[in-house]
């Protein structure tokens, strides 16, 4: 059962990472747009089950170092995809790449997604709305000057 739940996880992050690779390499789209694209996201992964079996395979390979190199393997493939998408972002907005490092950035991100997905499958989303609308004005600001 935990092979197939595996196996299962791995071939569902494969088509989520093409959906997501597709949306941030749309070279006509802004980074706000595929921001709030993938924040949206969240809500369909959620519905797909895709987080639950996520966390629960990671809990799993805590305790068992055989399944733990797979779990990896998929989050290497997550933080490849996402620190692209932030290095492009950061390039395109002229931030300083060397006050926020892509890889630093991107961690955030990746981390950020991590908590907003684990507090919404405990039924808790306080403070999600507005921490997102938040980082929607940013990058409203930042899209604002890059278009100057």
């Amino acid at each position: 059962m935990e092979e197939l739940l595996l196996q299962v996880l791995e071939r569902f992050t494969e088509r989520i990472l093409k959906r997501q690779r597709a949306m941030y390499e749309d070279p006509t789209a802004p980074f706000i747009d595929k921001w709030r694209k993938a924040m949206n996201y969240i809500d369909e992964d959620l519905a797909a089950g895709y987080p639950k079996i996520w966390y629960e395979l990671q809990a799993l390979a805590w305790n068992r170092p055989e399944f733990r190199n797979r779990i990896l393997h998929v989050q290497e493939q997550w933080e490849i995809v996402l620190n692209d998408a932030i290095g492009q972002a950061l390039r395109a907005y002229g931030i300083d790449r060397k006050k926020f490092p892509p890889e630093a950035v991107a961690t955030l991100v990746r981390t950020f997604n991590l908590g907003l997905l684990l507090e919404r499958l405990n039924g808790f989303d306080k403070g999600h709305d507005s921490l997102l609308r938040m980082i929607d004005q940013l990058l409203q600001r930042l899209e604002k000057e890059r278009r100057r």
